[in-house]
């Protein structure tokens, strides 16, 4: 039978969870932003179609590197010191990229912010994993999502609309300011597990044992992970899905709209607002839904046909009204949150104190695809452009998206593939060696 929370267990939990959940918002945010001042990047800094993805690629580079070491690090080091220290680097990546007067310098201000920001989702999840009971991973990822996408939700229409009343430098200066202190405070106020309070686990609250500890070195849990078959078909959906997902809602979506529906800045980023808000919200939806069910599966499978199902008007040049391109940014938002649950799925296969590596390794996949398809969808549309320049910022053709974002489509079908290959855990731990679940 459940224990009830402590008082100082609960101020404890949703302190940290606060804080550490502002840092993830963080990431979302610069994540997305280059979608609603490309147009300002392309004038300040002169910048082609690869230059632009290169430039907001660079986030997506060093993030997806560091998704393994900052999975070792949560499980060894501790949330706390990491994601304080993740605030400060990120903090400062945005001081430089305020500051930029080139893109080389541009491009190592937002390499410096994805090193940062790098640091906050396995946080994050790792934090989830410790201070909340294992029956509501599925919800309380899905609210992290949610949360977490507001980040995203500001870097769209409400971005700019700021820039509108002064200019990018003045708000991602603002923003470089705001994470110092966010540092400061995760450094003295988050606390990684109870017991670093002197305070019992979820399972001890459930009358328990408390999931064991790893014991040997990290680069032993970390092949321990690697080598569970298990582990790797939600690498896909995150390369896939994860990764197209964000390419195009973090730079590409706003262009499109712009070049092919002769949208302003502002009218195109209500869309890519609605988007991100359509993945937000079924981030939540889909975590409780898979965790009242009792299933993953079924739910990612469903989610992410969707997904693909909405690429095809946009890769084969269809045009539409805007009621319906509404209707298709909603669709499109809610089926790209099926992939969020492959983090749940990885984490059940594998061994609790692990949780923190396994999450990381197949996360990698969201970033390496979004890393690839960011410069490599504007390289294929430079080919074909016909050189048209409005305004400082280059003009493409539809069939210069049609051809640049059939990449996408294509990458989507291959999540979609490799989802069909994840274990379903029933919202369970399961034990691999003897092929029955854990209990509760």
């Amino acid at each position: 039978m459940t224990k009830p929370l402590h008082p100082r267990m609960r101020h404890l939990r949703w302190l940290s969870y606060v804080l550490v959940m502002l840092g993830y918002m963080l990431a979302y945010f610069h994540r997305m932003a280059p979608a609603s001042i490309a147009t300002d990047l392309q004038r300040a800094f002169n910048a082609s179609g690869v230059a632009l993805g290169a430039l907001s690629a660079s986030y997506f580079y060093i993030y997806m590197a560091m998704q393994i070491p900052v999975g070792v690090m949560a499980d060894t080091l501790g949330v706390r010191r990491i994601v304080a220290v993740g605030c400060a680097i990120a903090g400062i990546g945005s001081l430089l990229f305020a500051g930029a007067d080139t893109l080389a310098m541009a491009s190592v201000g937002r390499f410096a912010v994805g090193l940062g920001v790098s640091f906050m989702f396995i946080s994050l999840m790792k934090l989830n994993t410790v201070w909340f009971h294992d029956r509501h991973f599925g919800t309380v990822g899905g609210l992290s999502l949610f949360l977490g996408n507001l980040g995203a939700v500001l870097a769209a229409a409400p971005l700019t609309w700021l820039v509108a009343q002064t200019s990018w430098r003045n708000v991602f200066a603002g923003v470089g300011v705001y994470s110092l202190l966010l540092a400061v405070l995760v450094w003295f106020l988050v606390r990684s597990h109870p017991g670093e309070a002197g305070l019992p686990s979820m399972r001890e609250l459930d009358g328990e044992a408390a999931h064991p500890p790893h014991t040997g070195h990290w680069f032993d849990g970390l092949v321990t992970v690697a080598k569970n078959r298990a582990t790797w078909p939600g690498f896909w959906p995150n390369l896939g899905i994860g990764g197209t997902f964000f390419a195009f809602a973090g730079l590409w979506a706003v262009p499109y709209l712009r070049d092919v529906y002769g949208m302003h800045k502002a009218e195109a980023s209500g869309y890519t607002t609605l988007l991100l808000l359509s993945f937000a919200v079924a981030s939540l939806l889909i975590g409780a839904l898979s965790d009242r069910i009792g299933k993953r599966r079924p739910v990612i499978l469903g989610a992410l046909s969707l997904y693909v199902l909405c690429w095809l008007p946009i890769a084969f040049g269809v045009t539409l009204s805007p009621a319906l391109n509404y209707v298709l940014f909603m669709l499109m938002g809610v089926g790209a949150a099926g992939f969020t649950l492959t983090w749940a799925c990885v984490k059940e296969v594998n061994p609790p104190a692990l949780s923190g590596m396994a999450t990381s390794l197949i996360n990698t996949g969201a970033f390496l695809g979004a890393g690839i398809l960011q410069p490599l969808v504007g390289w294929v549309m430079d080919r074909g452009w016909d050189g048209k320049i409005v305004e400082g910022a280059r003009v493409y053709s539809a069939h210069n998206y049609q051809t640049g974002l059939s990449i996408m489509l294509a990458f989507a079908v291959v999540g979609l593939w490799g989802a069909w290959g994840i274990r379903e855990t029933h919202c369970r731990y399961v034990n691999l060696a003897h092929g029955i679940r854990s209990t509760k």
